[in-house]
């Protein structure tokens, strides 16, 4: 009998560590994505709420068991108060950085972004560490590897959840519908109604949201529509322009008067959005356009309400994909690109810096549409540019790759055209670009940051992040953690900030060789989890581990990622390509968390160790922005440093730990 009712405690403790788990990770991702979408500007910083996550469950998992227990009572206010508070005083982050440029057309109010940053960022941090303190004294009653397997199985869920609802499109009010539903529960009878009056106040914020007319969800933004306007996370992005104005003088127009010897039978519109590029090309002659567009919502805004019904002609393909991996899959070619006002306003998801066209902008993406060019095709790009400089690095980059200068036609203040031929007899220039001054570098694909000037870290970012770091170091303080208590698992600090960064990695090259959009991301990051779960399976089914022999095999892996370049990947057909891919990014993970499996089933304070393993995920994350300077590949090295310090302190510690209790039945298990 006795065994029979310590079973059934288990599996209760069990399931609710997965609920606690996955409710974690789907409130943190739905953060990410809502906090973005209605603080202007957010979107560009949206590594400071991943942040600012890491911190709040870090100090949840820290916390003593019998400390903190008033964050479980209130679990839910935090979360309450910040959705209310965002919806109900808008604010925005300032776009004053000379140094690194964010795309916009509204002129912002509100606090400065030192103000905003750390506000969101504290908010963020309460909330995580209220349901992280929750997970926390669920994960002390298991042994530790069957406690670290749930939290997985739990992340697994809460991430598969998110990615679920992207796909369907679901309104913000769906988000918190799921998020109130797994807290009641989390919460149980006592609480019901301590929990339900905020999470009620919540769920209404956002049913108001939701019930606003012309609001919607796509899986990148929250869209507005104010017809002729199309509005994205809060700022004006685009706008259905009838044909006949397209065809007097606009941007548009510029692709098929600098090329006035080219047939234009086949056009490649990259970033087609609700479709003016699309109808101005099959009003030019278009036997076939190729439409390739990121988002499906604004695609289908457009073939909705464009006046010119472009998207009803059977001549338009569309393809809603990343545009730089639909050049690197097809094998036609065109007699026109077109790089259509591509500017997405916002982070890919796990990538601090990499906006969703990053990847369009650079040298070796210049150079694979022009591989994607008839022998006397031509290239055009414009956009609001903002700065001569940018255009300097695009027209300058252009000129590198086709070996002249391109055409450059100016629009107002800030639209700019650039037009490439494949030879200088290929475009008919009004007038030729010449550099306002010294031409900046062009982006490349190890290192994809356009809108940056310099090889540097932008003191706008510096001093965010010095914040952070100073409020965790006293939130860890005045929370009452003892840092000494916390030295021992320097090691478990160390392996978390490695992680982080070799996550970002996984991210960076799979947006690379697969596409910037959300499926991709999503499938990355089950992707990780399932390596990690892995790593825990198999952990749990040795009796010991050879953790030289492990560590060896995890700096091989990593020599492998390092030693095998990016291009050498995505010259593979799509098969191979794939293969290298997931074994260039899980192997790693996999060697690195078998290493951080046996350690956390030593740990005599298992939970202190994984609240620890978190706090150095929130260092690994800052670290990320190294990549400014270095680029992408150079965090390979930032990554073997870390476990091989995390190494050489599990050997000063004494690896040999005393394992905590019941850990001879963990690994048994």
């Amino acid at each position: 009998m006795e065994r029979s009712e310590t079973g059934r405690t288990d599996g209760s403790v069990r399931w609710r560590l997965l609920l606690a788990s996955a409710t974690m990770l789907f409130v943190e991702l739905a953060l990410i994505r809502w906090a973005g979408a209605n603080v202007v500007h957010l979107s560009y910083f949206s590594n400071f709420i991943l942040l600012g996550s890491f911190l709040g469950i870090g100090l949840g998992f820290l916390l003593p068991a019998e400390r903190g227990q008033w964050l479980k009572r209130w679990a839910p206010v935090p979360l309450a108060l910040l959705v209310v508070l965002v919806r109900e005083y808008p604010v925005q982050v300032r776009q004053s950085s000379s140094q690194v440029l964010y795309f916009t057309s509204v002129r912002t109010t509100g606090f400065p972004e030192w103000v905003t940053l750390p506000a969101i960022f504290l908010l963020t941090a309460v909330i995580t560490a209220a349901i992280g303190k929750i997970t926390a004294d669920l994960f002390r009653r298991l042994r530790p590897l069957d406690a670290y397997r749930y939290d997985l199985l739990g992340s697994l869920t809460g991430s598969v959840c998110f990615a679920l609802l992207s796909w369907l499109r679901a309104p913000s009010v769906v988000w918190g519908v799921v998020a109130a539903g797994a807290l009641l529960v989390l919460g149980g009878r006592r609480d019901v109604l301590r929990y339900g009056v905020p999470l009620a106040a919540m769920v209404a914020a956002l049913f108001v949201e939701t019930t606003t007319a012309g609001v919607s969800w796509s899986p990148y933004y929250k869209v507005q529509l104010f017809n002729p306007v199309i509005a994205v996370n809060g700022i004006p992005h685009q706008a259905i322009v009838p044909l006949p104005t397209l065809m007097e003088n606009a941007p548009q127009r510029q692709a098929y008067d600098r090329t006035p010897g080219n047939p234009h039978r086949r056009v490649l519109v990259i970033g087609a959005g609700n479709g003016n590029d699309v109808a101005v090309a099959l009003a030019n002659g278009a036997e076939r356009v190729d439409a390739v567009e990121i988002d499906p919502r604004l695609q289908e805004i457009g073939a909705d309400l464009h006046p010119a019904r472009p998207y009803d002609d059977p001549r338009v393909h569309v393809h809603i994909d990343d545009g730089r991996a639909f050049l690197e899959r097809t094998n036609a070619t065109y007699d026109l690109v077109v790089l259509a006002l591509p500017d997405s306003l916002t982070l890919v998801p796990g990538a601090s810096n990499l906006r969703l066209e990053s990847y369009l902008f650079t040298r070796q993406a210049f150079e694979a549409a022009r591989e994607h060019l008839t022998p006397h095709g031509a290239f055009v790009m414009y956009n609001y540019y903002r700065q001569s400089w940018l255009v300097d690095r695009f027209a300058g980059t252009l000129e590198e790759v086709y070996g002249h200068a391109p055409c450059m036609s100016t629009f107002g203040q800030n639209a700019a055209v650039l037009v490439a031929g494949m030879t200088a007899a290929d475009q008919a220039c009004d007038q030729t670009w010449q550099p306002s001054g010294a031409v900046p570098a062009a982006a490349s694909d190890d290192r994809p940051f356009p809108y940056l000037l310099h090889r540097s870290i932008p003191t706008l970012y510096l001093g965010t992040l010095g914040a952070i770091l100073l409020v965790t170091l006293l939130s860890v303080r005045l929370t009452g953690v003892r840092i000494r208590s916390t030295v021992r698992y320097a090691d478990m600090f160390l392996l978390g900030a490695a992680f982080m960064l070799l996550e970002t990695k996984s991210v960076i090259n799979f947006a690379l060789y697969f596409g910037t959009t959300w499926l991709v991301n999503a499938l990355v990051f089950i992707g990780v989890l399932l390596a990690v779960l892995a790593g825990v399976e198999v952990r749990r089914r040795l009796r010991r581990v050879n953790q030289p022999l492990l560590q060896l095999l995890l700096f091989a892996t990593l020599a492998v990622a390092w030693l095998v370049p990016a291009h050498a990947v995505l010259a593979l057909p799509f098969p191979a390509r794939l293969a290298a891919a997931i074994a260039l990014a899980f192997a790693p993970v996999f060697c690195a968390n078998l290493i951080f499996s046996d350690r956390l089933a030593l740990a005599p304070d298992p939970t202190a160790a994984f609240g620890a393993n978190l706090l150095g995920a929130l260092t690994g994350g800052a670290l990320e922005y190294l990549a400014l300077v270095t680029g992408y590949q150079a965090l390979l090295l930032v990554v073997a440093l870390l476990y091989l310090g995390a190494c050489v302190a599990m050997r000063v510690a004494g690896h040999a730990a005393t394992p905590a209790p019941d850990d001879a039945g963990a690994r048994r298990g």
